[in-house]
């Protein structure tokens, strides 16, 4: 429990009779400023014009309601209120200013995480970042990257800016080394300074409510943090059950993948045909027609082939968005009605993606809402889709004009969310949650309370830091931090262009690491005649059996993970800092625990056979060869199929005999 205490101007937090921070006189600030926001293809440029800044300085205290104080500022006041382990700031008097500045005590040799979900890195000390929904990797970044490899540059050590990154998951709450939490309530886009020595500023573009919550070690943390934020529900049984393949093309081509799958070994538990709709066929690549209708062309008999597969413990996976197609019947009923986001003048907002326009419906205007919501009812979920993938999220215009009314710079973070809500409550509505389970690559505040999964987005089919295989660790590792648990990548990646393709060793490599993750579901690509796929050749088909016979075994140890972390918002995929008060651990962006006892240190470099392994201070068992190591920096072989990991030599007994026998029966 924390208490406030109160010294000279000075509030003092304190918890268990220590002082776990100390908010001075002038640790907050306020002012005025715009924005000018430049979107192309999701990325945003952002300019801002700041006013002046007016520090606030603390004049006194009242008692506040509930045991609570109110902090006397030079203008306006601040309501400070404990419960149990968490405190809650709630402005009051600023009515007149949308910028306000909070500064909080730093320390040497602290570090910090969250953010959102960034994946270049995952301690931020050092670091600004910018919270604000957008997309992860823009056409200009692909670019400028594919012409460094037509030169021969590989990019695969050196890192870009980080002030040049956006995420597709922003979240304005960040995890302290120090075992505290921040998060604001506010729906604006944020700054984080955390490159200061002696305090990290945070600064909100607007005036909004937040809190910070303190606990003994980083579990509790997370409970008190998702407490706040939501958690996300049990996976349905099935999702544990083997490889989720990537496949499309018709049903023809869906049923001999599944054939040539099930003939070389490959346990498989579903199959993920994003064009279910249609294909567009555009110059970057082999899109989707985003008309949420059943393609009866490009798959015939498919409702009929959906419940003949489920019935042998295949399920059938789908693809939408909050997008239409312009040319396409859906949108042409949703245009009539008025369901689309607008222009200044009142015509629907057409937003480019990649090569082709889009409309966008406007969930502020409850009709398209529930409309969209029945389609998702009717069109998927009554055809016996048992999940799909449910994209996009982040291209709200701050210059449109929403049915609400509201300003859609401050709507525009909310956006995923709210997408993510529509598909729950269409899983709920029908009865599904438990059975169906869909992902979301976009997300902001209130994403963990209704997604059921994250992916980590569109990744570069190559083994780079910045947007290849590497980076999803870091991704998934920050969104644990920021209460989300449940999440996954693409194996082998999506982004493809001319040179930059997929290799079967990435796709092995790829498929190694996701075999130890929630689920495990791939991706054709985005250009999939440059990719090797699952049945690339004889090596790459056994590879995958192998892999997802593992995936299949770690069953138990993964619901038990998914179960913790529905209760009590424990990621499943988790820093080794959470366990181990270790520099080392609290430095570590590329390896994790998978639950407790359960160590991965994905292979990430092209051509390795050996990977260079940092284990925390405990006894650890390499399960592909069963020797046993302490804590400290090793070198392990790791051919293809012999991914470093292991397991904890004092886990249950349970996990000892599962983890024992993983590379043995596979």
């Amino acid at each position: 429990m924390v208490k406030l205490v109160l010294d000279g101007t000075d509030l003092v937090i304190e918890r268990d009779g220590r002082q776990v921070m100390r908010l001075d006189t002038y640790c907050f600030a306020v002012g005025t400023g715009s924005n000018d926001y430049r979107m192309s293809h999701g990325s945003f440029k952002i300019r801002e014009k700041l006013g002046a800044k007016e520090p606030l300085e603390t004049q006194g205290f009242e008692h506040g309601d509930g045991g609570g104080v109110v902090m006397k500022l030079s203008e306006g006041a601040m309501a400070v209120t404990a419960e149990g382990d968490v405190v809650r700031f709630e402005p009051q008097g600023l009515d007149g200013y949308n910028r306000m500045w909070i500064n909080l005590p730093a320390s040497e040799g602290e570090y910090v995480y969250g953010g959102g979900e960034n994946f270049s890195e995952f301690n931020l000390r050092g670091k600004k970042l910018n919270v604000w929904v957008a997309e992860h990797i823009n056409a200009l970044q692909v670019a400028k990257k594919l012409i460094k490899q037509v030169f021969g540059v590989k990019n695969t050590t050196r890192k870009q800016k980080f002030s040049n990154y956006e995420t597709y998951y922003a979240q304005p709450t960040f995890m302290s080394s120090a075992k505290y939490f921040f998060h604001s309530f506010t729906t604006a886009r944020a700054e984080f300074d955390f490159t200061k020595k002696s305090i990290h500023v945070i600064k909100i573009d607007n005036i909004a409510p937040f809190c910070i919550g303190f606990g003994d070690d980083f579990e509790q943390l997370l409970t008190s943090l998702t407490d706040i934020v939501g958690r996300q529900p049990q996976l349905p049984d099935w999702v544990y059950d083997g490889h989720i393949l990537g496949v499309q093309g018709g049903t023809d081509v869906m049923l001999d993948k599944l054939k040539v799958a099930r003939e070389h070994g490959i346990q498989v538990n579903g199959l993920w045909i994003q064009d279910w709709e249609g294909r567009r066929v555009t110059a970057v690549g082999k899109q989707l027609f985003w008309n949420w209708q059943w393609d009866r062309e490009l798959y015939p008999d498919l409702d009929k082939q959906i419940a003949r597969l489920a019935a042998e413990g295949v399920k059938v996976l789908g693809y939408c968005n909050p997008f239409l197609a312009v040319e396409k019947p859906l949108y042409k009923e949703a245009s009539a009605k008025g369901y689309c986001v607008k222009n200044a003048e009142g015509e629907d907002y057409y937003v480019t993606i990649t090569t082709f326009p889009a409309a966008m419906i406007d969930l502020t205007n409850p009709e398209a809402y529930e409309w969209l919501k029945g389609v998702i009812k009717k069109n998927m979920i009554e055809l016996g889709l048992a999940g799909w993938m449910a994209d996009f999220g982040e291209y709200l215009p701050t210059d449109c004009v929403l049915f609400s009314g509201e300003d859609p710079e401050l709507v525009h973070n909310t956006w995923p969310a709210r997408w993510a809500k529509l598909n729950r409550e269409a899983v709920e509505e029908s009865g599904k949650l438990g059975e169906i389970m869909f992902f979301t690559r976009a997300g902001y505040t209130d994403t963990p309370r209704y997604s059921t999964m994250m992916w980590n987005g569109d990744n570069h089919v190559d083994f780079s830091i910045d947007f290849g295989l590497p980076s999803v660790i870091p991704a998934a590792l920050s969104l644990t931090c920021c209460g989300f648990g449940l999440s996954h990548s693409d194996v082998g990646g999506y982004t493809t262009f001319l040179n930059l393709k997929r290799s079967a060793e990435l796709y092995m490599r790829w498929c190694e690491m996701n075999a130890f993750s929630p689920i495990m579901r791939g991706h054709e690509g985005l250009n999939p005649d440059l990719n090797v796929q699952f049945d690339g050749d004889e090596q790459v088909l056994a590879h995958g059996a192998k892999m997802s016979r593992i995936h299949a075994a770690l069953k138990p140890y993964l619901k038990q993970a998914v179960a913790l972390n529905a209760e009590k918002g424990l990621g499943v995929m988790r820093p080794l800092f959470f366990y181990y008060d270790e520099k080392e651990a609290y430095e570590e962006a590329y390896e994790y625990l998978l639950g407790r006892d359960i160590l991965v240190a994905p292979v990430l470099k092209a051509g390795a056979d050996k990977r260079e392994v940092y284990l925390p201070d405990d006894s650890w068992i390499h399960l592909p060869s069963g020797k046993r190591y302490e804590g400290g920096r090793f070198t392990v072989d790791a051919p293809i199929g012999s991914i470093p990991v292991f397991v904890r030599a004092h886990a249950d007994d349970s996990v000892l005999e599962m983890a024992n026998h993983l590379f043995e029966e596979a």
